[in-house]
């Protein structure tokens, strides 16, 4: 079949998400995975749907005049990066993007401050040959157009929204006309809700993303990638890299892989040093916490397997018990998920249901989309149960995706009665009404190895 090509054909870029054939040898179970251009072509297009509906309608959510974005190559505001096409792999020189709120009507003017056009969705505002001081010609673009406000990435709360640097800061301040000082304002509600909202044609595809990841997980957890007795920790972590890069992609942290025993070291919650290299042996529960980057969107995922003896097709079923509990710990969760509400009062509430089903949960989950810690209302941290000040006081808003992170410790009856945390996390989206996994969750253990046709 002759492959759809995007960017000649750009109303029909999602059909050809499911027709373009993968670059590389992999399992069927992988979805497809675009080539490079076609993956340009992707991000452009949401691109400019995100700058043509997202920023006004946050702009004037805020009641903010003009944004600016202002960063210097290899030092990008994280914001900024993300506002760059794709075939723009950091800032050029010093990158100035404005936006500039005209009104329903006429819409939000877009201007680059800088030698080039930003691709065509930016258009280039300076001309050195007129204008040789960069910033000059910035502080004459504010005047002509006199924004009662003007934000700033710059938060003390959310890093992501921090972006704007000291020695920048002091610079396009000292040439601002004195009249404009006390129009600044801060840009960390503009930064935070354009990271954190997701846009229909990212939706359409995000389960997908997802999909690829669980793919990847279930192939690692498997005979394919473990050797009960011989395949360490280690082994495997660096295996799932590896798989990653195989496929064109990039891994966003290094995975982890653990194993809980009977009569071993129980995971006590800590969660600030990883755990020692150890062999994968019958009778294990593996875990781990695996996350991906494709079409600028990252996955943030963590799934148990149980590695079978000698003579066993399933796992103990106190281990089975204790997947349940934690999948009922993830529904007590997101039933807490309501616009509006911040990200303490969720955990709160989160917390007393549980300890009221007697379930003894640890909750620290996290938006994720452009980043995969990402801005938006964190829900509690591991070491942080009693709440997060600031980025836990975010509120919750519609179309956003989080990574529903947390764990349950469960006593298991055939190990006798020691306690086993399920460490769950699943990315999942809230439309503003509902929370929906974006390609379900893990609610039966993986086995190692599989069973056959020979049982």
């Amino acid at each position: 079949m002759t492959p759809l090509r995007i960017r000649a054909v750009p109303a029909v870029w999602l059909l050809a998400l499911t027709v373009f054939p993968a670059r590389v040898a992999a399992q069927e179970a992988v979805p497809v995975i675009l080539p490079l251009r076609e993956q340009a072509a992707v991000v452009d297009h949401w691109l400019e749907r995100r700058l043509d509906t997202v920023v006004p309608a946050l702009m004037r959510r805020e009641g903010v005049d003009m944004w600016i974005l202002i960063a210097r190559e290899y030092n990008e505001d994280p914001v900024l990066r993300t506002m760059l096409p794709a075939t723009w792999l950091s800032a050029r020189r010093r990158t100035i993007l404005v936006f500039f709120d005209r009104g329903p009507a006429a819409g939000v003017e877009r201007l680059a401050v800088a030698r080039y056009d930003v691709g065509r969705l930016f258009t280039g505002a300076w001309d050195p040959a007129a204008e040789p001081d960069q910033w000059r010609r910035l502080a004459a673009l504010i005047a002509e157009r006199d924004p009662a406000t003007i934000a700033l990435n710059r938060s003390a709360t959310f890093a992501l929204a921090d972006g704007l640097t000291a020695t920048e800061y002091e610079a396009f301040r000292e040439a601002l006309p004195a009249r404009f000082h006390d129009r600044l304002v801060s840009g960390e509600r503009l930064a935070v809700g354009w990271l954190e909202t997701r846009i229909p044609e990212e939706m359409a595809v995000y389960p997908m993303i997802v999909r690829l990841a669980h793919a990847i997980i279930a192939e690692g957890l498997s005979e394919r990638a473990i050797q009960p007795g011989v395949t360490t920790t280690e082994d495997l972590a660096w295996w799932f890299r590896e798989r990653v890069r195989s496929l064109g992609l990039t891994a966003w942290f290094h995975p982890s892989v653990d194993v809980q025993r009977p009569e071993g070291d129980a995971r006590d919650g800590d969660f600030s040093a990883r755990p020692g290299v150890t062999v994968i042996r019958p009778g294990d529960l593996v875990h781990v916490d695996f996350g991906l980057t494709y079409l600028r969107l990252n996955t943030d995922t963590q799934q148990h397997a149980y590695v079978l003896r000698p003579g066993e097709t399933d796992a103990p079923e106190g281990l089975r018990r204790a997947l349940a509990v934690g999948n009922r710990l993830q529904d007590i969760l997101t039933e807490q998920f309501v616009a509006g509400r911040t990200g303490n009062a969720i955990l709160r509430a989160a917390l007393e249901r549980a300890r009221a089903e007697g379930i003894e949960a640890t909750i620290y989950t996290h938006p994720i989309g452009y980043h995969g810690h990402g801005a938006g209302p964190t829900i509690g941290l591991w070491d942080r149960q009693e709440g997060v000040p600031g980025r836990g006081d975010y509120p919750l808003f519609p179309h956003t995706a989080h990574s529903i992170e947390l764990n349950a410790a469960v006593p298991v009856p055939e190990w006798g009665g020691q306690q086993v945390r399920i460490m769950l996390e699943e990315d999942a989206y809230f439309d503003g009404t509902t929370t929906r996994y974006l390609d379900g969750r893990q609610t039966r253990l993986w086995l190692i190895p599989r069973p056959g046709a020979n049982e």
